[in-house]
C-alpha cells in the first residue's frame, strides 16, 4: 500500500512514525533516530507529514517541506482525544494521523526561521524581565535585613545597588556587601540584555523603562 500520510511523534533522539494510506489504514510503524530522519524522508515519495505543534515542530516542518513533503501541524489539544490507549509514542503517532485526517481539523501555520527568531527574541526578553524582577526582589529583601529600604519600582532599586557598591557606606558589613554585589552585577547584566532585546526587535519599552527625570536602570 502507498503511504499517503505519516504521523510523526517528535522527540529529542528517537522519533516514532505511523505510516498510513489515504483511508488511514496503517501501512508501517517504525522508530527512527534523529540522524536517520532526513535520510528516510528523502527516500519517501512526497506525502503529508502530520506533527503536533510543539517543540522543534516548525524546524522539522521546514526541513520536510524542503524535501517536497507537505507538513501539517496540529495543536496538541486537538490530538489528545484520538489517543486510544495509554499514552505511548506509538499511540501518539497513530492519534496524530487520525486527527490529521479529520476534514474539519484546524492546523497551525508553519513558522519561518525569521518568524521563529522574532518569537525567540520576545521569549528571551520575557525571561530576562522575570529574572530581573526576582533579583531585584531578592536585593530588596536582603537589604531590608540591614534596615535599607526604597520605594517600589526597578529605577528605585538602583539606589540600593549604589549603596551596595559604595564600599565606604557603613550600613552594610563587608561580607554582606560581597554577597549583594554578585546580585547587583546580575541585575546590570539583565538590564543590558533587555536593552539589546529592545534594540534588535524594536520592542516597546516596559512600563518601568525610561521616563523623563528617572533612571532607566542600574549601570
Amino acid at each position: 500500500m502507498e503511504v499517503s500520510i505519516v504521523g510523526l511523534d517528535l522527540a529529542k533522539h528517537v522519533f516514532q512514525l505511523h505510516d498510513a494510506d489515504a483511508r488511514g489504514r496503517p501501512v508501517l510503524r517504525r522508530k527512527l533516530r534523529r540522524t536517520q530522519m532526513l535520510r528516510f524522508f528523502q527516500a519517501l515519495p512526497p506525502c503529508r507529514v502530520a506533527m503536533e505543534a510543539g517543540a522543534s515542530a516548525h524546524h522539522w516542518a521546514r526541513e520536510l517541506r524542503a524535501l517536497g513533503h507537505a507538513p501539517v501541524l496540529i495543536p496538541p489539544q486537538f490530538v489528545r482525544p484520538f489517543v486510544k490507549t495509554n499514552k505511548s509514542d506509538a499511540a501518539d503517532a497513530e492519534a496524530i494521523v487520525e486527527a490529521a485526517l479529520r476534514p474539519t481539523m484546524r492546523f497551525a501555520p508553519v513558522k519561518s526561521a525569521e518568524q521563529q527568531s522574532v518569537l525567540t527574541l520576545h521569549r528571551a526578553r520575557e525571561l530576562l524581565v522575570r529574572q530581573r524582577t526576582m533579583l531585584i526582589n531578592a536585593i530588596r529583601s536582603l537589604c531590608g535585613e540591614f534596615g535599607l529600604t526604597v520605594a517600589q519600582g526597578a529605577p528605585n532599586a538602583c539606589k540600593l545597588v549604589a549603596i551596595i557598591r559604595d564600599v565606604d557606606d557603613p550600613r552594610l558589613p563587608d561580607l554582606g556587601r560581597t554577597a549583594l554585589k554578585t546580585l547587583a552585577g546580575a541585575v546590570s547584566l539583565m538590564r543590558t540584555g533587555l536593552q539589546n532585546a529592545r534594540c534588535q526587535g524594536s520592542l516597546r519599552p516596559p512600563a518601568d523603562a525610561t521616563r523623563p527625570g528617572r533612571p532607566s536602570g542600574c549601570a
